[in-house]
């Protein structure tokens, strides 16, 4: 009896301790797989930050500064950069929402944030706001100072000089700062397939084009490496005069001076039709003295969208607008 005691009690005690180490081995495995998973998540975590507080150092035209990459909140003046984001799908937080062009004008809605003029910003609402990136061009140049006392500031306007290279730069610097770079590269490269079309044709044949702005009944010209020069410089043609002044509000000229030339393509950019003002156009350069011109005889006078051609120009949509208006002339 005694025996057989003994033999059930060292049965039962191997069964507690198998038991326990049952017990002690499955806590050891969740415990492990605890830390694992909180460690998993932690690095997860650690990752996730990284890649928010990643940073790049953007060298622009008015100094250097450090951006951090996927900004929340953008505010934007520069109506080129500006239809690059709606095109790459970025929401922007802040713009102006005077002068917008008309095919961005869903900025105009309450959801964006108003701030200010192109010429006056409102910097009390925009550091309301607290902005991450503030994106300025040649029209707030000369306030840089104050936009990156507010935050992180970066100059994204067009070298017209460099057209295509700082525009390419522009869309690059972009789909890295978005975490875009994909779709970034394919949207230049089919503009850039589209400019190479056009320049065959424009440059065929040995015809020349002037490039002209009207505004309150004043005509100025505008020729290579000027802000319209993209005409000459990157859609290949012609100038009808290589001696153009190249300056901020182009060389004033008089229609003797066009019909002088006598352009086989005249291009007109109405800035009357974006300011809200002024005769049109069409009615200041359609005279006796234009009507003489060959652009005139032959039905190639471009009356060009100021939208694209004076009030953003150096996006991914407007650019490719741009090589759209200027084909009607070879077409």
């Amino acid at each position: 009896m005694k025996k057989f005691s003994w033999m059930l009690m060292i049965v039962l005690l191997a069964v507690m301790v198998a038991a326990c180490g049952t017990n002690g081995s499955g806590s050891s495995n969740n415990a492990a797989g605890g830390a694992n998973s909180g460690g998993d998540a932690k690095n997860a975590n650690t990752a996730a930050a990284t890649k928010d507080n990643e940073e790049l150092t953007v060298k622009h035209k008015l100094g250097e500064t450090k951006v951090k990459k996927n900004p929340k909140k953008v505010v934007v003046f520069d109506f080129g950069t500006l239809d690059s984001l709606d095109k790459l799908g970025v929401d922007v937080t802040g713009v102006p929402s005077k002068n917008l062009p008309s095919y961005l004008s869903k900025y105009k809605d309450s959801k964006y944030t108003n701030v200010g003029g192109l010429m006056e910003p409102d910097f009390e609402k925009i550091n309301q706001l607290k902005p991450d990136l503030i994106i300025i061009s040649g029209r707030q140049s000369s306030k840089y100072d104050e936009f990156k006392a507010i935050a992180p500031t970066i100059f994204m306007g067009v070298d017209d000089k460099s057209y295509m290279k700082s525009f390419e730069d522009n869309v690059k610097l972009l789909g890295q700062i978005f975490g875009k770079e994909a779709a970034a590269e394919k949207e230049f490269a089919a503009i850039g397939d589209s400019i190479k079309k056009l320049k065959e044709k424009a440059s065929a044949g040995g015809k020349t084009a002037l490039v002209i702005l009207t505004t309150g009944g004043k005509t100025s010209a505008y020729g290579q490496g000027s802000r319209f020069g993209i005409i000459h410089d990157v859609f290949g043609f012609t100038p009808a005069d290589k001696d153009i002044k190249v300056e901020t509000h182009g060389q004033s000229v008089t229609f003797e001076y066009v019909a002088q030339k006598d352009p086989d393509y005249l291009f007109v950019v109405d800035r009357d039709a974006v300011v809200g003002k002024g005769t049109p156009a069409k009615q200041v350069v359609e005279n006796e003295l234009t009507k003489k011109t060959k652009a005139y005889k032959n039905g190639k006078i471009i009356y060009l969208d100021s939208n694209y051609w004076y009030l953003s120009g150096g996006g991914l949509l407007s650019v490719a607008e741009m090589v759209k208006e200027a084909e009607k002339a070879v077409q």
